[in-house]
């Protein structure tokens, strides 16, 4: 993930600055850290002439129903939206795969992600703040970020969890959740307002999807490998209730950070204190799976193929919730049952039912249904940030990047 937007623009990132020799001057607090800001560089006058600074002009470069269609913002979305459900789909076959050789530790596994992030995201916000400057920023804003990881590590873990006790199919339809999740939270808090093309394309998604869980129940897929009681039945629905509750919270409170603030930071925070809170829970919760798992060459190999997949889905996960939103987020990750299948068929031995191919199309159809109407920049413009977003940074797909800079927002 690009996280420095280079030597001739408008850089994403602040310069903390301590206040040492009295009161300090209005071009100074500019720099001190509290609201967020747009700090320019001396490449500002790089900028070239004729760059578009309005919001208004923008859009009225491109008209029509289909305008997004037209830009090429609109297909990096589409594929990104793709890349990150196969990412999510390979760590979920990791999982199974670890399983299968009698490894399971869902807290644990997840704990090296945070790690990884941690040493990337953290280490190179210490080069861009300095410590000191690192400091003031978890003092003044950590709060925030403790709440993001918190969500994020209950999101993970509550979902792992309710496949102990509930069968796939009644995890998978409540997941549904954290897309309603998104959108409500979204439409009452950040004043989102959909577009009746939005909500068509979300249901059409979600009617895919419903194909996708017919098949499996039709032939017997997500049949539990063990009879579940009642009992255990609604414990684990609660679980997946819980954790698709918790990734829909984790999903928008990110989209509002990344918004705001440098990559680098919403990124690296996450993972700092997610290493912390996963850490904790790791060692209370699986450390009698940990002493009874199986390990070997094969289990170190899938272990490290889990955390550089999901280590890329969280460094590729913020670019969506800049460019689009948490719901389209939400809504592109709902092919990964059939880039499942497909992986299944070479890893597991599994068959495509001829519905899976129907369904992946209805999704495709759905995402595509969602952008009709939207203007030249879709979804990248955030309504908490103003007109022309002079409330958010400067950053790799934001919409104030191409505001300011008359460029392409990637």
């Amino acid at each position: 993930m690009a996280t420095h937007e280079g030597k001739g623009g408008v850089s994403e990132h602040y310069t903390p600055t301590a206040n040492t020799q009295g009161p300090a001057s209005s071009s100074e607090l500019k720099h001190a850290h509290g609201a967020p800001e747009i700090v320019k560089d001396n490449g500002d006058a790089n900028i070239p002439e004729g760059a578009v600074t309005s919001v208004d002009e923008l859009e009225a470069s491109k008209k029509g129903r289909f305008a997004y269609f037209k830009t090429r913002e609109f297909f990096i979305v589409l594929v990104l939206g793709q890349i990150l459900a196969l990412c999510l789909t390979s760590t979920n076959t990791f999982s199974s795969l670890l399983v299968a050789e009698g490894t399971s530790i869902p807290a644990f596994q997840t704990f090296f992600n945070y790690v990884l992030l941690n040493i990337i995201y953290t280490s190179f916000t210490f080069y861009k703040y300095g410590f000191k400057g690192w400091g003031r920023m978890v003092l003044q804003d950590g709060w925030k970020y403790l709440i993001l990881a918190f969500l994020d590590v209950q999101g993970n873990y509550f979902t792992v969890l309710a496949y102990r006790y509930t069968t796939i199919l009644s995890a998978q339809l409540i997941n549904f959740f954290a897309i309603v999740t998104v959108v409500i939270i979204s439409f009452v808090f950040l004043r989102v307002r959909y577009h009746i093309t939005q909500v068509a394309g979300i249901l059409i998604c979600i009617g895919g999807v419903g194909i996708l869980i017919g098949s499996d129940h039709i032939t017997s897929a997500t049949a539990p490998l063990n009879p579940i009681s009642k009992g255990d039945q609604v414990k684990g629905d609660l679980f997946a209730l819980l954790g698709a509750f918790c990734y829909g919270l984790s999903n928008v409170a990110e989209e509002f950070l990344v918004s705001k603030r440098p990559l680098y930071e919403v990124v690296g925070q996450l993972a700092f204190w997610g290493m912390i809170i996963n850490g904790v829970q790791a060692g209370i919760f699986d450390r009698a799976y940990f002493r009874s798992a199986t390990w070997n060459g094969k289990v170190g190999g899938y272990l490290v193929g889990y955390t550089l997949i999901l280590a890329m889905f969280y460094s590729l996960a913020p670019l969506m919730f800049r460019l689009a939103s948490a719901a389209f987020f939400n809504i592109s990750l709902l092919t990964g049952n059939f880039w499942g299948v497909c992986i299944g068929v070479k890893v597991f031995g599994l068959s495509i039912h001829w519905m899976y191919p129907i369904a992946f199309v209805c999704i495709i159809g759905g995402l595509l249904v969602y952008f009709i109407g939207r203007k030249v920049l879709g979804e990248a413009t955030k309504p908490w940030l103003g007109r022309n977003q002079e409330g958010g940074v400067t950053g790799v797909g934001t919409a104030r990047r191409r505001v300011v800079k008359g460029a392409t927002v990637v």
